[in-house]
């Protein structure tokens, strides 16, 4: 019998692999599942307003579709994470330039409904800093993405109670009160879940870094 942490990692082939496949539904609805939050966010931190980010989420998404089958990954090169981020940069820029050249350089602070503050903004999508920020944003993304794959396949009230004892940060025994369990059984809850976490990170480390 396969441990947990064996479910969770696939034996052979890489998710970018099953994404030259677009007949494969399942790889591609993990793929924009697992990222599509990380590029729109990067997108309205570059200082895009909701819809553009949108429109980059998209634009990054099709282009991607458009490039995997004949993608062929080399380490040697780059990672599939930073080809990823040139995709993403790219749409960024491409919907500046839409703006225009007056309103590229409008005040987005002015607009607090649609485009992000001009505290949060990356001046320059051709700057550094933009890495920087990917590179942070892709560890809690891979995190959170994760989390949510332990979620929806794990036994959900095993999770709700790892939620309230580590993310809402319950006392273990009103935690054990609260769902009929002993605190024993919190601990071990906590700690099986933590590695499904862990395992579950690796796995996307391994498939798409």
């Amino acid at each position: 019998m396969k441990s947990h942490e064996d479910e969770l990692i696939p034996t052979c082939a890489s998710l970018i692999s099953r994404l030259r496949n677009w007949q494969d539904q399942s790889s591609w609805n993990e793929f924009f599942n697992t990222y599509w939050r990380l590029i729109y966010g990067i997108a309205r931190k570059a200082g895009l307003s909701d819809d553009e980010a949108q429109e980059v989420v998209q634009e990054t998404l099709i282009s991607v579709a458009k490039h995997m089958p004949t993608f062929r990954y080399d380490p040697a090169i780059g990672s599939f994470k930073t080809w990823l981020l040139n995709m993403t940069r790219w749409r960024i820029i491409a919907q500046f330039r839409k703006r225009g050249p007056l309103a590229a350089h409008h005040d987005s602070s002015q607009d607090t409904t649609t485009q992000t503050g001009t505290t949060d903004r990356i001046a320059d999508p051709n700057s550094q800093s933009l890495d920087a920020v990917w590179e942070a944003e892709w560890e809690t993304n891979l995190l959170n993405a994760a989390m949510n794959n332990v979620k929806r396949r794990g036994d959900p009230q095993k999770y709700q109670i790892f939620d309230f004892y580590v993310n809402k940060d319950w006392p273990p025994g009103k935690v054990a009160e609260s769902f009929g369990v002993s605190v024993d059984q919190v601990y071990q809850i906590k700690h099986r879940v933590t590695e499904a976490i862990r395992a579950e990170v690796r796995r996307l480390e391994k498939e798409m870094t």
